[in-house]
């Protein structure tokens, strides 16, 4: 039987989001709609130029994340940062069914390391520290796989689709 369900895979800025819910997405024969091809070009442009997102700048972008994968019957992989518990919880409400949140952790040497190396993206490694003052760890009252970045990307999404199919009747 297919896994059906909309996942959110979620993190800080570089814990790799992008690469792990794409890859997710491609095992489990599903759809993945990037988060960050979502946010307005006005968050675009605060957030390139070192400024953190308030919960206002995002609530339209929530909005957002969870109205994509509610028009779409089926799985759908998002990515998105969903730091706090407010903002899962207006994805939730916007998806209109269960989501189960994919939280990628990772140390903060790691994280720094990474976005240092990255090129191409608006996220600064100057806001690592915002975006990590801000997460809320998934809490265990919510749906939510957590996964330690600190291993190579295939095997990651092969141990979160191994928990994913384990949770699925």
């Amino acid at each position: 039987m297919p896994l059906t369900g909309k996942f959110v895979v979620m993190g800080v800025s570089r814990c790799g989001k992008s690469s792990v819910g794409a890859a997710i997405s491609e095992c489990l024969g599903t759809r993945y709609i990037d988060g960050d091809d979502l946010h307005p070009p006005v968050n675009v442009m605060k957030v390139s130029r070192g400024e953190p997102l308030t919960d206002a700048d995002r609530a339209p972008w929530q909005d957002m994340i969870g109205q994509q994968p509610a028009a779409i019957d089926g799985t759908v992989v998002n990515g998105c940062s969903a730091l706090k518990r407010t903002y899962r919880d207006i994805i939730r409400g916007n998806t209109g069914e269960p989501v189960c949140f994919l939280h990628l952790t990772g140390s903060r040497d790691v994280l720094s390391e990474r976005m240092s190396n990255r090129s191409g993206h608006f996220m600064p490694v100057s806001l690592l520290d915002s975006q990590l003052a801000t997460l809320e760890p998934p809490d265990l009252d919510e749906t939510a796989i957590t996964a330690n970045i600190d291993q190579p990307v295939d095997q990651l999404v092969n141990t979160l689709v191994a928990k994913i199919r384990e949770r699925r009747p």
